[in-house]
């Protein structure tokens, strides 16, 4: 059994920070890459960030430069550092894991998500 939990989502003026956070637990082998994705009400889900285990980070275009993304591979821990929000950054924010479990499996993993809510 594998489980990602993430906290830190809240409510905050644009303009300000939050840290989100996400923790792997279970029956895991090794890491590969970690993410973030959001969901906004009405439209698709979209990578916000992810980072291999290598270190190497990918951004979408529209948080480049404000969203900072960083794991930590002791802890199976992955962090998502947001400042400089906009009330488009509104939304349900995922983390995501691409794993190995200790039975050799591969596997996508979610969490359940956190409600990131920027007012003007």
């Amino acid at each position: 059994q594998v489980q990602l939990v993430e906290s830190g989502g809240g409510l905050v003026q644009a303009g300000g920070s939050l840290r989100l956070s996400c923790a792997a637990s279970g029956s895991i082998s090794r890491i590969n890459a970690m993410g973030w994705y959001r969901q906004a009400p009405g439209k698709q889900r979209e990578l916000v960030a992810a980072i291999t285990s290598g270190d190497s980070t990918n951004y979408a275009d529209s948080v480049k430069g404000r969203f900072t993304v960083s794991r930590d591979n002791a802890k199976n821990k992955v962090y998502l550092q947001m400042n400089s929000l906009k009330p488009e950054d509104t939304a349900v924010y995922y983390c995501n894991a691409d794993l190995v479990t200790m039975g050799y499996i591969r596997y996508t993993y979610w969490g359940q998500g956190t409600q990131v809510t920027v007012s003007s």
